[in-house]
């Protein structure tokens, strides 16, 4: 009996020691506007993940590891990953990089013919005009609409470690789950067993990622009312777990 029960408890320690925690956030501009496609790299791990159209990401991680946030027109920036960012979302804001454009001059030679010159030396009105039109347009702010997807149109989910070929059915991933759930069932239901709010989809992530199926849930992008309830059982029975050291 002493022996089945040292061999319990050392399994118990061994996942203790090998379980990863996740760390998820968001991405902004110094806008406040999210950011879709960044790429999120854990140094440590060198794994990587994008960010969805929301701007959200999940990666695996631990207290200590550095991640490295990298889009394409925008500054790099690294986040030196502690405790409190494992219960507590990271939120990332990127910084447009400069762009800098050469400047290339033509010059030409005056010929002493006045109707030949005075078409190179004067550019025509509507070129003048376009010119003009072009400046103001370029000095105008991109809307946020400008960039989110159209009704209807597909959108890659964010998955970890795969590579599809052909179209992906997902429309949902975890974080627009864990949003739905967080929604659903309310700050009051966490609250009642005894979980504090800045942990509550840290938790729900632990429920996820311990066992819950939800293939179609992602697939569809819809929960049915035996999914919430299968959730909430989900739930009662791994919370014991959850809050044991």
């Amino acid at each position: 009996m002493k022996i089945k029960l040292l061999f319990v408890l050392f399994t118990i320690l061994f996942i203790n020691i090998q379980a990863q925690d996740y760390i998820f956030g968001k991405v902004t501009t110094e806008d406040n506007n999210e950011i879709s496609d960044v790429t999120v790299i854990n140094i440590r791990t060198d794994e990587r993940i994008s960010t969805n159209r929301d701007g959200h990401f999940m990666i695996s991680g631990r207290a200590g590891d550095e991640l490295r946030f990298v889009k394409n027109g925008y500054e790099r920036a690294n986040r030196r990953i502690n405790k409190e960012n494992i219960s507590a979302p990271v939120n990332v804001t990127l910084m447009r990089s400069p762009t800098l454009i050469a400047e290339v001059e033509l010059k030409k030679e005056i010929t002493g013919d006045i109707k030949i010159d005075s078409k190179n030396l004067n550019p025509p009105r509507k070129v003048q005009k376009l010119k003009s039109d072009l400046a103001v347009y370029m000095k105008q702010k991109s809307a946020p609409s400008v960039l989110a997807p159209r009704a209807g149109e597909f959108v890659q989910p964010v998955t970890k470690g795969v590579f599809s070929l052909g179209k992906v059915k997902n429309k949902w991933d975890d974080m627009d789950l864990l949003n739905y759930l967080q929604n659903a069932l309310g700050t009051a239901f966490f609250e009642d067993l005894k979980i504090e709010k800045a942990q509550i989809q840290h938790f729900i992530l632990y429920i996820l990622r311990t066992g819950f199926e939800r293939k179609n849930i992602l697939k569809y992008g819809y929960v049915t009312e035996a999914d919430l309830n299968r959730f909430k059982s989900a739930v009662l029975n791994r919370i014991s777990a959850y809050k044991t050291p």
